[in-house]
């Protein structure tokens, strides 16, 4: 992975204006992938969009942890069943052609 693709937490959470703890506690709830390299620790650039969704969803709406992991879960399922309802439909306009 490049290095240029990872971002520093401590300059994530400035900018958002959240704490350190924070992105630390959606490690633990594995909703995000952190990596350490020396003494500073790193987020890479694809998961950007998720911390800004699940800090607005905690500091904004004050939704726990334990909620923003339970609505992370069934954005995710969403998501799955959307691709596989657009592949079915894929597969099925192949047969209607004929």
């Amino acid at each position: 992975m490049e290095t240029t693709d990872l971002i520093s937490v401590q300059l994530i959470c400035k900018y958002y204006k959240i704490p350190e703890d924070f992105i630390n506690r959606l490690q633990e709830f594995e909703l995000i992938e952190l990596r350490a390299d020396a003494n500073e620790v790193f987020i890479h650039k694809t998961q950007l969009k998720k911390v800004e969704k699940m800090a607005r969803l905690h500091y904004d709406l004050e939704i726990n942890m334990e909620g923003i992991d339970a609505i992370s879960n069934l954005l995710d399922q969403v998501s799955s069943l959307r691709k596989e309802i657009t592949s079915l439909h894929n597969r099925l306009r192949l047969y209607e052609d004929f």
